[in-house]
Parts: C-alpha cells; sequence; structure tokens
C-alpha cells in the first residue's frame, strides 16, 4: 500500500519545504533535524497499523485502562543517509530493536547504476514488524538490494519502509519487484529522474547535505 503524506495539509509539508530549500540546506544542523521531525511523522502513522493490546496502568488515583503495542518493530536504517532518519524513529519507537546496513553507489564510467551493499548489523527478524528508513527513493534498487540482504536475517511478518522523498519509477520498481510486499510512507512523490538518476526537483544527495560531501 501506498501512502503520500504531503498530500495531506500538515506540518510536515514545512519539513519537506525545508529540506528541499537550497538556502535552508546551508545548514546541515537544520536539514538533519528536519529529516528527524520527518521520521518521526511517518512513524506516527506508521504505528496507526500495529497491533495493540489493553493494559491497567496505576495511577495515585486508581487505575487506567490503556491500549498498548503489542510489540516493537525493529528499525532498520540505510547508511549513511538514513541515519538522519533513524534518531527520528527511535524517538517515536523507543524500544525497538535496531538495524544497519550500508548501501552506495559505485561508479561503473557509465550511465549504469551498480549498487554495492557491504554491512549489516541486523537483529533476527522472524515473525517482527520491520520499517526500513531511506531518505530518497530514486531508482528503488538500493532498497530491493538491502531488502535482499536483510532478508537473510529472517522474514518479518510486516514491513514497511519510510521515505521523505521518492520518485514515481521508485515506487513502481519497488511494488513489483520487493520478496514481500510492504507498505510505503513517504512525504512527496516526485515525477522525475535526471540523467545521473537523481530525483527532480528532489533536494539533491541528502547524505551529502547532512554529514558533508564525501571523496
Amino acid at each position: 500500500m501506498m501512502h503520500e503524506l504531503g498530500k495531506k495539509s500538515s506540518i510536515l509539508n514545512h519539513y519537506i519545504a525545508e529540506i528541499r530549500d537550497e538556502t535552508i540546506q546551508k545548514d546541515s544542523l537544520r536539514f538533519r533535524r528536519n529529516l528527524e521531525r520527518i521520521g518521526e511523522i511517518l512513524d506516527y502513522e506508521i504505528s496507526k497499523t500495529l497491533t495493540y493490546e489493553s493494559k491497567s496502568v496505576k495511577t495515585p488515583l486508581g487505575e487506567a485502562k490503556v491500549e498498548l503495542m503489542a510489540e516493537q518493530p525493529v528499525i532498520a536504517s540505510i547508511l549513511r543517509a538514513g541515519l538522519t532518519m533513524h534518531n527520528g524513529l527511535i524517538h517515536t519507537f523507543d524500544k525497538a530493536e535496531n538495524a544497519f546496513i550500508s548501501a552506495y553507489r559505485r561508479p561503473t564510467g557509465t550511465d549504469e547504476i551498480d549498487v554495492m551493499v557491504e554491512y549489516k548489523a541486523c537483529p533476527d527478524l522472524t515473525d517482527k514488524t520491520l520499517i526500513v528508513a531511506d531518505p530518497m527513493l530514486a531508482t528503488g534498487l538500493s532498497m530491493a538490494l538491502v531488502f535482499e540482504a536483510l532478508l537473510k536475517n529472517g522474514t518479518p511478518k510486516k514491513i514497511h519502509i519510510a521515505s521523505a522523498i521518492a520518485s514515481r519509477s521508485a515506487i513502481d520498481m519497488l511494488k513489483k519487484n520487493l520478496p514481500i510486499p510492504a507498505d510505503i510512507w513517504v512525504g512527496a512523490i516526485d515525477e522525475k529522474l535526471n540523467s545521473k538518476s537523481y530525483i527532480v526537483p528532489g533536494l539533491g544527495d541528502a547524505g551529502d547535505l547532512a554529514y558533508g560531501v564525501k571523496l
């Protein structure tokens, strides 16, 4: 299922606008904080789909019946840009298990994209709810390869993808190629990719804007 949250008016659209704004992007602290906020909002929406159970909480004046999550999800982030949203996700699910995996584009000298997945730290995913964060979904290839690697640690019962901005082609690619269907939660969907497979209008390179330009 596809959830484009920016279609509805909310404070989320202010954060999306700021991460796109080339002037505001010069403040890397603000850029990271806005992606963190976006992660918190996406996680709040995802939380509405989870399983809850009734519990009693003792107060100084009696007992209150509350609905609490029956289990915590596993929060996985794609290094390095995914770290910006990871903090927001674990602020919401503060008892969640965590996973980290690297994925990066390796230069090929051609228009073809070669994505390398080299590092993974992940708990057992069997029958758990998995949330994977990556601020940008450009082609969808990195996300598909990341899932292939993560599923070696077990098959989740439910998968969610959380992203700030995605391209239409990435959404279509993931719908067709993910080994397990996933709910995709994004702030905005852009229609175009340029010749280098960057999202247009997008925002540029999220990792570089958050943590500095890499060699």
